[in-house]
């Protein structure tokens, strides 16, 4: 994985998803919904296709060092595993944000155009779709060589984490919430391991680890919810165990969705067995005003060695765009504290976590990853001259 560095600059990455075009967002929303016909249908593969490489393209052009596919095929960051696993076939079981229980007023807003079925597993959990991973695999690396030197130097595929897809799908068929977990990273493994053998970066979304907090634990002691978070830690480590660090990054996330996020936990309270994990990059929310202040946190828990930050400095949930400088200053903030060396600009969470789901208009993200390498550049030339001066943000 590249890292930053003082010659060439910060490097600038975002967490993955980004806004789909109309036409392949409602064929995959008629295909989820069973309202696609077969003639619809075949045109998908294409559809995902002349849209990665235009996302791909459009990464190269506005100057983002690590990009992504965009999940462009998928339905939803989380969602999309039960089309690849076997034994998800029961009724959708219910997900409770503790947030929006206390605000329901704002929930319809909050979670508008959110488009994905959540089957319960009913049965043994394995990987099935390997052949369709082989070939979502190779036709990302058409893409990427489509595009060339126009494209973004590195290319990060997002994969859901087990401690995930257990909040989305719920397990209706496991004696344990621990059997369930040991189940899915067991599946997920030939995943993980495809997507880095196929010569990409891994990133694996965590927000089991954060947003699990007021999804699952709510009525839990914030000691209870530490146990269980090291649980999917280890399970996480175990799925991982044949890759190596520094092909891989997780995310951390609270949720990717405009609402007063009161009962998130605090970053201090996980940091420490968050950075367990195997992956040797950490994207965490960081820009969003719920979680702009934690930056403090790394002031206080020293960032193993071995780590690389990747701070959201962009917020993916908001239509305001922000400014080049601040992007810069939440930059430098970071990197005076674990070190230039060890930062890279990011976002707080991807731009349409969901193929329906864009709470930042597709122009705006498109400006809003402008605006975040135009930060870095400032930053750059900031940390280079340790004179200059940057006020806070």
């Amino acid at each position: 994985m590249r890292t930053s560095n003082t010659r060439d600059g910060l490097l600038t990455t975002h967490v993955g998803s980004l806004p789909r075009r109309h036409d392949l967002a409602d064929l995959m929303v008629a295909r989820e919904t069973d309202m696609a016909i077969s003639e619809q249908l075949a045109q998908l593969p294409r559809l995902v296709h002349e849209a990665t490489v235009e996302v791909l393209r459009r990464q190269g052009e506005i100057g983002i060092s690590v990009g992504s596919d965009g999940e462009q095929g998928k339905i939803g960051y989380s969602t999309y595993v039960k089309e690849r696993m076997s034994g998800f076939h029961g009724e959708a079981g219910a997900l409770s944000l503790a947030d929006l229980d206390d605000y329901p007023e704002i929930a319809e807003q909050a979670l508008e155009g959110l488009v994905t079925a959540t089957p319960s597993c009913t049965g043994p959990v394995a990987y099935t779709g390997v052949d369709d991973l082989k070939g979502d695999l190779a036709d990302l690396r058409k893409a990427v060589d489509e595009v060339g030197a126009h494209g973004p130097s590195e290319v990060v595929v997002p994969a859901a984490s087990p401690g995930v897809i257990s909040i989305f799908l719920a397990n209706q068929h496991y004696d344990t919430h621990e059997s369930y977990l040991a189940a899915l990273a067991e599946a997920m493994r030939t995943e993980y391991e495809a997507i880095v053998d196929a010569g990409f970066l891994l990133q694996i979304d965590c927000p089991d680890l954060a947003m699990g907090r007021h999804a699952q634990h709510a009525s839990d002691s914030v000691a209870e919810f530490q146990r269980a978070i090291a649980v999917h830690v280890e399970a996480l480590n175990t799925a991982t165990a044949n890759i190596d660090p520094d092909r891989m990054r997780m995310h951390l996330c609270w949720g990717n969705y405009e609402a007063p996020h009161h009962r998130d936990v605090e970053l201090a309270d996980i940091i420490d067995i968050v950075v367990r994990a195997r992956p040797r990059g950490l994207l965490v929310e960081a820009a969003n005003p719920r979680h702009a202040h934690e930056w403090r946190v790394f002031e206080d828990h020293r960032l193993p060695e071995d780590k690389v930050l990747i701070p959201g400095v962009i917020d993916t949930c908001t239509n305001y765009l922000e400014h080049p400088q601040l992007v810069a200053d939440r930059l430098v903030r970071y990197a005076e504290i674990v070190g230039l060396e060890r930062v890279i600009g990011g976002t707080d969470c991807g731009f349409s976590t969901f193929a329906s789901f864009t709470p930042v208009r597709p122009r705006i993200a498109w400006a809003k990853l402008s605006s975040l390498v135009e930060g870095a550049r400032l930053a750059s030339e900031a940390l280079r001259f340790p004179t200059a001066s940057v006020p806070p943000a």
